[in-house]
């Protein structure tokens, strides 16, 4: 994702003036390119993250586009208390960009973890939270970014991994994605998740269970209206994130659905990241593993729910 992130914001760059990238001392060579066709437009603002929305925030009340760029738990976790007043309370149009999100760079430990970001991300009035599915998302995604008049959080992957999407879709922030419908049960992927809900929801079809996937690319603002129309029409609708279970789109579903009248006749099931701290080194595949996120477990868990 983060190569079709750097190819995207050059190619508007080239359009648009008052783009202007923040890096945290990362993709000094990810960048070339960008540098080449908007020389003095390109900032490197070192391991100083605070530092770096706090100038975003001043340059976007200057009339420029800034859009900040590094390891998405760098940007969430050391910042919130910028983010949540230099742009947040000030309204400031900055587009926050985290790489390496959820458990993608599990191989350097859980200080380098963000399964915990959009959950806390979300609770800042007016800003905005994406997370696209693959490279071919993220494109539309953060076009739709640029036109949101307040501050956009995007969670990205980190790279290598699969595209689901055959053409580039027309992202609107607020609106998820349907890639397959189901009659018993829905699948929703929120960011990397979602060659895995594919993939879950292809075991389910082999078992002759009629499932849907939609991609919530977006979620704040949360597209209320799929959820109506799946709660009232599946027996099981499953959410399924890089995430902590805690925060993210599960309880975001929830909140949604402890609020509706009777005729929301699903059942939810969440699957994320569990409520503790992975005290190991390892990879994706096996970090995922160690969370529950695996195709088979996915498949089994929504199987067994709709059973019983």
């Amino acid at each position: 994702m983060r190569n079709a992130f750097a190819d995207e914001i050059t190619k508007i760059a080239q359009q648009r003036e008052d783009m202007v990238l923040l890096s945290g001392d990362i993709g000094n060579r990810l960048f070339d390119k960008f540098k080449d066709v908007s020389p003095g437009r390109f900032f490197n603002c070192g391991v100083a993250e605070a530092n770096m929305v706090g100038v975003a925030a001043g340059m976007a009340a200057s009339g420029l586009q800034p859009v900040c760029y590094t390891i998405a738990s760098f940007l969430t976790y050391r910042v919130i208390e910028q983010i949540r007043l230099d742009l947040g309370y000030h309204h400031q149009r900055v587009i926050l960009v985290g790489t390496g999100a959820g458990l993608s760079y599990s191989s350097l430990g859980s200080t380098h973890h963000s399964v915990e970001d959009m959950g806390m991300l979300r609770l800042i009035p007016g800003l905005a939270v994406l997370a696209p599915g693959d490279e071919k998302e993220l494109r539309p995604a953060l076009h739709a970014a640029l036109d949101y008049p307040g501050p956009v959080y995007i969670r990205i992957g980190k790279k290598g991994e699969p595209v689901v999407h055959e053409t580039e879709p027309e992202f609107a922030i607020g609106k998820a994605l349907r890639l397959r419908e189901g009659k018993e049960v829905w699948i929703l992927a929120l960011g990397n998740t979602l060659p895995l809900a594919v993939e879950a929801a292809t075991q389910l079809e082999s078992r002759g269970v009629s499932c849907g996937v939609a991609s919530m690319g977006s979620l704040k603002p949360l597209d209320t209206k799929l959820l109506g129309d799946v709660f009232t029409s599946a027996k099981v609708v499953a959410t399924l994130e890089e995430h902590s279970v805690l925060g993210g789109l599960g309880t975001a579903t929830a909140e949604w659905l402890a609020a509706q009248p009777a005729q929301a006749k699903a059942r939810l099931v969440t699957f994320g990241t569990p409520d503790e701290f992975l005290h190991a080194t390892t990879h994706q595949p096996s970090a995922r593993e160690w969370a529950g996120l695996t195709s088979a477990r996915v498949a089994g868990r929504i199987a067994e729910k709709l059973r019983n």
